[in-house]
């Protein structure tokens, strides 16, 4: 039995999680918190926290549970680099998993897009576009942000210098050593990523559509029953699925 603390409750994710995890027989959720609560009385009854709040918040909750070793999933996304400097210093102590998308489907985008990448190489232009709900408050979301670093990655590009965040004005011709990111918002989409592949005479296109949270919460809770026990670090999705 995998005991866990639902950081972030209130949220439209973590009442994903709190209905998820009632179906999982191997689970029990010993506390579910949200920001401003205190979450050092519950920690020690749990063996890991689901982390789903704000940017500012996780650095804090990473900080606590290396303090008590418990293990920590990471779902929030847009810290800053000195949030993530928190948290990574939180990982010398206990293991996390910290990923931006925890959806089996989209860690296999994130696969097939390096390897496609690799195989097309420096003659398609690349360009990713994603689309989310209006209450979005980040962009582009941490999945697009995945998938431009696997391209920037594979292309040995510098990525701050090769984003063009959408395109106004005189822009002049395209270059090759730009990745176009394109982030779209409005009604209740859960999230839509597509990556494109775009040469002279054809192009590729690779496309994941979320149509239920519930993708990205069986994911997370996967990812904290795999996580107890792990030694101190910083894992990913990838791992958790076996794909690395």
């Amino acid at each position: 039995m995998t005991k866990l603390i639902i950081n972030g409750a209130k949220g439209r994710m973590g009442q994903t999680l709190l209905s998820c995890a009632a179906r999982i027989p191997e689970l029990q959720i010993v506390a579910a918190t949200d920001v401003g609560d205190d979450l050092s009385g519950p920690l020690a009854q749990c063996d890991a926290v689901i982390d789903f709040t704000l940017h500012h918040v996780t650095a804090d909750v990473a900080t606590l549970c290396a303090r008590h070793g418990k293990a920590l999933v990471i779902g929030t996304t847009g810290h800053s680099e000195a949030e993530k400097a928190v948290i990574r210093a939180a990982a010398a102590t206990i293991p996390m998993v910290w990923a931006t998308n925890f959806s089996t489907g989209v860690n296999t985008l994130f696969w097939l897009t390096r390897k496609a990448a690799e195989i097309l190489g420096p003659s398609f232009d690349l360009e990713v576009v994603e689309m989310h709900h209006r209450l979005k408050k980040d962009a582009p979301s941490g999945t697009a942000t995945t998938l431009l670093e696997i391209l920037a990655d594979v292309r040995k590009l510098q990525l701050e210098e090769a984003l063009r965040h959408g395109r106004k004005g005189i822009t002049g011709e395209r270059t090759s050593e730009e990745i176009g990111i394109h982030a779209l918002r409005g009604g209740d989409v859960v999230g839509d990523h597509t990556v494109i592949f775009a040469a002279n005479g054809e192009r590729v296109e690779l496309t994941h559509k979320a149509s239920s949270r519930e993708t990205f919460a069986n994911g997370a809770l996967r990812a904290a029953q795999w996580v107890v026990g792990r030694a101190p670090g910083i894992y990913d999705m990838q791992a958790v699925l076996g794909l690395k």
